[in-house]
């Protein structure tokens, strides 16, 4: 059934009747037509919701009509963006001719395309929510973020919008040439010789991901790669507060579970944030001159070592495959334990099968499986195992090594070869999609709900 402006989702209608609301949208092809049909039939799908309680105080009648309204909306915006994403994104780029980060970005097309996405007013009352107790109007934003990202156009842009240094970053620099460190607050940032040396901090959860983790990783790549004293970027974990690992370094426990129960893990700024802003800036570089002709003299490229001390799970060992050198100390283990978490392992899909080939891949993110240091099956996401006192020393020499004038072009033509840019931003786009579902999951909501009861009641 087609729809005009006049007729979507009238107010008379009785509160509850579903079958009644229109559930197509009928678009012109004119993006400003369109999206004046567009508003308006998310408007009157939020009018019919207005009058109903939170989600947990809902029957089961009133989620039903919510789901329904939720789920209209949402094929509206999809639909919507088949036809328009290149034109929006045109619009809010003026042209193409501004640079403006992901989450600006959304910000702003809900400012400038009412409906499209949620804006700030409705996404900071939902933010404060636990995971559970939300509608997921991050599913909007991902509908939007994954549009973009199909649009050759509009997709290229925006992940070469996202690998330039963040404004923080800028801010700093200064200081960090001129010092040689930076503390970041759940991240350290020194200068070591020829090494910038990254340390993870957040020692109260054995330096799981969290969204601002996430932030101060980002700078922190962005200060490495930006000063010249520096050839080799490393990463390690430092030490924790857990009391079975009190006083010992960890690499990283992947991401924060508790923050995801809690609601306090952000799909713009975490999830898919992340894989566009840190992780792919180690990967491919970072954008400094982005009017260049060659993407070699557009971007500022180092390599990476990475040193894994107890454990590197979920993010954490996702980290190790855009690394060039992995040191594993002896008692260490990896994993992606995407099947227990219930979420997908970021671009671990994408990624890890180039280094284990397909049935490990499976058997680790399928089945849970765990490669301790010792297993011979190690070296295929390690390049060295040594004992936990020798690390630093191995790190030394990684860094030795590596810092080598061709070793930066020689890592550029095997991303190339390895992890085509189309490649990975088609990936991102389907990733988007599948990610935000996975984490409003009443799989997902309840395993992070008993892991949180558990830590209560071990206080």
């Amino acid at each position: 059934m087609s729809v005009s402006v006049h007729d979507v989702l009238p107010e008379q209608q009785p509160l509850g009747d579903p079958a009644r609301e229109p559930s197509t949208l009928a678009l012109t092809g004119s993006l400003d037509e369109d999206a004046a049909l567009l508003a308006a039939f998310v408007a009157g799908g939020e009018r019919r919701l207005a009058g109903l309680p939170p989600k947990p105080a809902r029957t089961p009648s009133q989620q039903e009509l919510t789901d329904t309204v939720f789920a209209r909306s949402r094929a509206a915006r999809g639909s919507f963006l088949d036809l328009h994403a290149e034109g929006v994104y045109t619009r809010l780029t003026e042209n193409l001719t501004r640079r403006v980060r992901l989450g600006d970005l959304v910000h702003a097309a809900a400012d400038r395309f009412p409906g499209l996405v949620p804006d700030r007013a409705r996404m900071a009352a939902e933010l404060a929510l636990i995971q559970a107790e939300k509608d997921g109007l991050e599913v909007d934003q991902a509908i939007f973020c994954a549009a973009l990202l199909r649009s050759e156009t509009a997709g290229r842009h925006l992940i070469d919008t996202m690998l330039t240094p963040t404004p923080r970053a800028l801010d700093l620099l200064d200081g960090f040439r001129a010092t040689g460190r930076a503390d970041l607050g759940s991240v350290l940032v020194e200068r070591q010789g020829k090494a910038g040396h990254v340390t993870f901090r957040n020692a109260h959860c054995l330096n799981a991901e969290d969204n601002r983790l996430a932030a101060d990783m980002e700078t922190a790549i962005d200060l490495v790669l930006l000063d010249e004293n520096i050839h080799v970027g490393v990463l390690r974990g430092g030490t924790v507060d857990h009391p079975r690992y009190a006083g010992r370094r960890v690499f990283s426990a992947g991401i924060n579970l508790k923050d995801l129960r809690n609601g306090a893990i952000s799909f713009v700024d975490f999830l898919l944030g992340r894989e566009l802003g840190y992780l792919h800036k180690m990967l491919r570089g970072l954008l400094t001159a982005p009017d260049a002709p060659a993407w070699c003299e557009r971007t500022v490229q180092k390599p990476w070592i990475g040193a894994v001390d107890s454990f590197a799970i979920g993010g954490g060992m996702q980290l190790l495959l855009v690394l060039d050198r992995v040191i594993l100390a002896s008692d260490a283990y990896v994993s992606l334990p995407a099947a227990e978490e219930g979420i997908v392992p970021g671009l671990g899909n994408l990624r890890l099968s180039r280094h284990t080939g397909a049935r490990l891949a499976r058997q680790v993110v399928l089945g849970g499986r765990r490669i301790a240091a010792t297993d011979p099956e190690a070296r295929l996401v390690c390049d060295e195992v040594v004992p936990a006192d020798d690390v630093t020393q191995a790190v030394d020499r990684a860094v030795q090594e590596l810092a080598a004038p061709a070793v930066a072009a020689n890592r550029r033509m095997l991303t190339l070869a390895e992890e085509p840019l189309d490649l990975y931003r088609l990936y991102l786009a389907e990733f988007a999609l599948v990610q935000v579902a996975r984490s409003y999951s009443a799989d997902v909501l309840a395993k992070v709900e008993r892991r949180w009861q558990s830590s209560r009641a071990r206080g």
